[in-house]
C-alpha cells in the first residue's frame, strides 16, 4: 500500500510538467525531493522504531502517505506540490525499517532472505500498482481528482491496526548501537553494501523519472508510460522473490557481482530498445528484475553485521543509500535538458558497474547465514 503511493508520481510526470510549466531538471527535483523523503529520515526511524517498538511507524506510516501523496495531482503550485511529496515520503520513511526488520528476523536464521522477499514483494508489487492506478484515478476523476485514491489507503491502515504486535521490537535483543557504532560499521562490509545499494537505486530512479519524458517525447501516449513502469516495476517484484530463496543457497557477494553486472546492460538497452518492442518490453522487465533482486542480500547482510540494531540497519542499505541516489538525479535532470532524456538515461547507467567493483570485495564473501563481520 505505502510503495503504491510513491508510484503515483512517475507515470503522472509529464501532467505536472504541462500543470506547473516544468523543465525536465525540474521534473527530476520531484522526484529526488520525494525519494530523499522516503529515504533519508530512514535510519533515524529505524533507530527509534529499536528503541521504543515499532507498531506506530508500521501504522501510521502508510496513512500518512496514503493521505498526503494522493493530493499530488491537487496542488495548486509547484512549492505545495513539493511539500506534499516531502511530507508525504515522511510516512514511507517511517514505515519501512521497521516493516523489514519485522519481516526478516536474522535471529532466527536460516529463511531471512526468503521472509525478507515476500516483504520486498509486496511493496514492489504495490509500486508497480501505483502507476496504473494513478493512471486509471487521473483518467475518471482528472488530475485534481487523485485525492479519492487515498481511500483504500486509509481503510487499509486502520484495518492492521489490531495485526500488527505491540510492544518493543524483541525482547531478547541488546540496546541498538549507537550513532558512533554505525559509523564504524560503514568503514567494513557495510559501506560495501551502502554503496552497491545507492548505485542500484540511482539507475532506478534514473529510469523511472526520464522513461516516461522518453515515451512522451516520443509521442507515445499516458497508457503506453504506465504500462512501461509497470512492466519494469511489476518484474522487480518478481525479482525480490527470486533473489530471497537464491540469498538464502548461495554466496551472497558473489550472487551480487552477478546481478551489478547483468542489470547494466538490460537498463541500456530498455532505455535504447523502443518500448512498444518485444525486446524493448523484454529489456524493461530483466532490468527491473534484475535491479531489485539486489535488495534481498544487501539487507540481510546488513542486518547480519548490525543484529542488536536490524531497523536502523536496514535503513542505512536502504534509506541512506537510497538519499544519495536520489540527490544524485540532478545530474540524468540536468543531461537530460542538455542532451535529451534519452541520451542522459544511456550516459549515466553504465555507474552500476562501479557496483560490480564492489561486490567483488573479498569481505563480501561468505556462505548463506554465515554471517559478516562489521569491521
Amino acid at each position: 500500500v505505502t510503495d503504491a503511493y510513491v508510484g503515483f508520481l512517475p507515470p503522472l510526470l509529464p501532467e505536472l510538467m504541462d500543470k506547473h510549466s516544468l523543465s525536465i531538471a525540474k521534473a527530476a527535483t520531484l522526484t529526488m525531493l520525494l525519494s530523499l523523503a522516503t529515504s533519508l529520515p530512514q535510519p533515524v526511524m529505524g533507530y527509534w522504531a529499536d528503541r521504543v517498538g515499532r507498531k506506530p511507524f508500521v501504522i501510521f506510516g502508510p496513512a500518512l502517505s496514503a493521505a498526503v501523496l494522493a493530493l499530488m495531482g491537487w496542488a495548486p503550485s509547484y512549492v505545495l506540490l513539493i511539500l506534499l511529496l516531502v511530507v508525504g515520503g515522511l510516512g514511507a520513511a517511517a514505515f519501512h525499517p521497521p516493516g523489514a526488520s519485522l519481516a526478516t528476523r536474522v535471529t532466527e536464521g536460516r529463511g531471512s532472505g526468503v521472509r525478507l522477499s515476500v516483504f520486498s514483494f509486496g511493496g514492489a508489487a504495490g509500486y508497480a500498482l501505483g502507476p496504473g492506478l494513478a493512471i486509471w484515478t487521473v483518467s475518471r476523476f482528472g488530475l485534481e481528482g487523485l485525492w479519492v485514491a487515498m481511500i483504500p489507503g486509509l481503510l487499509i491502515a486502520a484495518l492492521l491496526w489490531p495485526l500488527v504486535p505491540g510492544g518493543s521490537s524483541d525482547g531478547r535483543l541488546p540496546r541498538p548501537p549507537r550513532p558512533r557504532e554505525l559509523l564504524t560499521h560503514l568503514k567494513g562490509p557495510l559501506g560495501l553494501l551502502f554503496g552497491i545499494s545507492a548505485l542500484a537505486a540511482f539507475v532506478q530512479r534514473t529510469f523511472l523519472t526520464l522513461e516516461p519524458i522518453i515515451i512522451d517525447v516520443a509521442g507515445g501516449s499516458q497508457s503506453e508510460r504506465g504500462l512501461a513502469l509497470t512492466l519494469y516495476l511489476g518484474a522487480q517484484a518478481v525479482g525480490t522473490l527470486t533473489s530471497g530463496f537464491l540469498t538464502d543457497r548461495m554466496d551472497r557477494g558473489k550472487l551480487l557481482v552477478v546481478l551489478t553486472l547483468l542489470a547494466t546492460p538490460a537498463h541500456l538497452l530498455a532505455f535504447s530498445l523502443p518500448h512498444t518492442s518485444i525486446g524493448g518490453m523484454l529489456a524493461i522487465g530483466a532490468a527491473g528484475f534484475l535491479n531489485m533482486a539486489m535488495l534481498p542480500p544487501i539487507v540481510v547482510m546488513a542486518q547480519e553485521i548490525i543484529p542488536a540494531g536490524a531497523a536502523v540497519g536496514s535503513g542505512i542499505v536502504m534509506g541512506l543509500a537510497w538519499s544519495v541516489a536520489s540527490l544524485a538525479l540532478i545530474i540524468p535532470g540536468w543531461l537530460g535538458d542538455l542532451v535529451g532524456p534519452l541520451r542522459a538515461g544511456q550516459l549515466v547507467t553504465p555507474v552500476l558497474l562501479l557496483g560490480t567493483l564492489l561486490a567483488l570485495h573479498p569481505s563480501l564473501r561468505g556462505r548463506p547465514g554465515e554471517g559478516l563481520s562489521g569491521g
